[in-house]
């Protein structure tokens, strides 16, 4: 395979200037030639946007760090791109809205967003690759731009659309002003023993098909895991500590097994930093978010259209500790990221969590109820919590065999709202738990939107 040094084309490392013209044109000379490898030797090499294309494999050697500008107008240059052209119907001026205000989609959905810029980006390419060695690093440097989400996220690390036969492999991603990696509509994924660290989510996956997650460390101020509208994707062995949820996630027949969750997460919320720490990059103290909020959240934004009934989720041989809630399920209830399209099946098989503060919520859409399994499962709440074990609405059934619970203190353990067909508890050790197994209400829902 041939080999391409960025040195060869006047890349310098530890200076402050920008080598972005010099790494693109060594990434455009690798394309050219048919592809082939990248290499980025050892130093410090700051950048803005590079967009890496088919055929081509973006080699981190040892040591070797690329660090992202902190300048958020330093990642437009593959609007001018005259190798591939982005297309007129992907380009956008449209700017990011609240989800509560949103309109205009266009931002989220054309690819040649503000948005959407990153570090690394590709379009439209096939055969491509991350990978790096011991000591390896892309540093995203926490971009601030006061155009972007929420007025203060700036590009993604990575951002992949319509991309096919990806490998991530081998490195470290930080300080991501945005997601560490953000895929749209990519197909046949696999990241292997990736670190994500501090930033935003892991991974965010939208429309992707066929993905593998394995032996990866997220510990993110954001989600860990996170997307819509995927089909086809396992994550094994990885570690998860994060400020927001594990997994905050929707999609059809997915598998996550032998994953541990665990809080208070090591990184700080970055939504909890005042606008002079967002914007300096550089937390002053005082009062930040650190607890874990869920082991799954649901997700189902209005972004797209969903193309198959989600479903088919299975969480199996999992642990997790000191989180918020087990699951976060509230289609009926008040959160828009959760009401595009219902969850119809999800399984949690062999899972053993401590540390729970609030309960399971699980709030189906009734015209599409919920059929929860939970098997050979423990759940045990932290001591200072009052809360039931489960809140409950629009339900087909809920299966509990062999589950084990303990420190519930409140007056039911099964709290729900609206008929369900059936609860059905099979093997259960409730840990002397004395007070009701199961009651309906004609309270208001009482869940709080994360």
């Amino acid at each position: 395979m041939k080999r391409f040094s960025i040195l060869d084309y006047g890349a310098q490392s530890g200076t402050d200037e920008l080598q972005t013209e010099a790494i693109q044109t060594c990434i455009d000379a690798c394309f050219l030639a048919g592809g082939g490898v990248v290499e980025i030797p050892q130093g410090d090499y700051r950048t803005g946007g590079l967009r890496l294309r088919s055929g081509v494999t973006l080699h981190l050697l040892e040591n070797a760090h690329l660090l992202g500008s902190r300048n958020p107008e330093d990642y437009g240059a593959f609007l001018t791109d005259t190798l591939e052209p982005v297309a007129d119907d992907d380009r956008t001026d449209a700017a990011w809205s609240p989800a509560t205000e949103r309109i205009d989609k266009r931002f989220f959905v054309k690819c040649a967003s503000r948005w959407n810029n990153a570090l690394i980006r590709a379009i439209d390419a096939r055969n491509l690759a991350i990978i790096g060695e011991p000591g390896a690093y892309i540093d995203g440097c926490d971009c601030f731009d006061e155009q972007g989400e929420e007025h203060y996220r700036g590009p993604h690390g990575i951002n992949f659309h319509r991309c096919e036969n990806i490998v991530f492999r081998n490195y470290e991603i930080r300080n991501t002003a945005n997601w560490a990696h953000a895929l749209f509509d990519c197909r046949n994924v696999v990241m292997q023993n990736v670190h994500a660290v501090a930033g935003h989510d892991g991974i965010h996956i939208t429309g992707c098909d066929n993905v593998t997650i394995e032996d990866c460390v997220f510990e993110t101020g954001d989600d860990c895991i996170a997307g819509i509208d995927n089909i086809n994707v396992t994550a094994r062995r990885c570690e998860l500590n994060t400020a927001c949820s594990g997994l905050r996630f929707g999609g059809t027949n997915a598998l996550f097994e032998k994953c541990h969750f665990y809080g208070p997460a090591k990184y700080l919320f970055r939504g909890s930093l005042t606008p002079e720490e967002k914007r300096s990059g550089k937390p002053a103290g005082g009062s930040h978010r650190y607890n874990m909020l869920s082991l799954m959240t649901y997700y189902a934004d209005f972004m797209r259209n969903i193309r198959m009934e989600p479903g088919n989720i299975v969480i199996r041989d999992c642990t997790a500790e000191n989180i918020d809630r087990f699951l976060h399920y509230n289609f009926s209830g008040n959160e828009p990221w959760q009401r595009n399209r219902p969850l119809s099946s999800l399984v949690f098989d062999r899972v053993r969590a401590t540390g729970v503060r609030l309960p399971l919520t699980a709030y189906g859409s009734e015209e599409q109820p919920l059929s929860l399994t939970l098997r050979d499962v423990s759940v045990e709440f932290a001591e200072n919590a009052r809360a039931p074990f489960m809140h409950l609405a629009y339900w087909d059934a809920v299966r509990m065999t062999r589950v084990r619970i303990r420190g519930v203190k409140a007056p039911v353990l099964i709290k729900a709202w609206s008929d369900g067909r059936s609860v059905e508890l099979a093997d259960c050790d409730l840990g002397g738990y004395a007070g009701e197994t199961f009651a309906r209400t004609d309270e208001p829902f009482v869940c709080t939107p994360i």
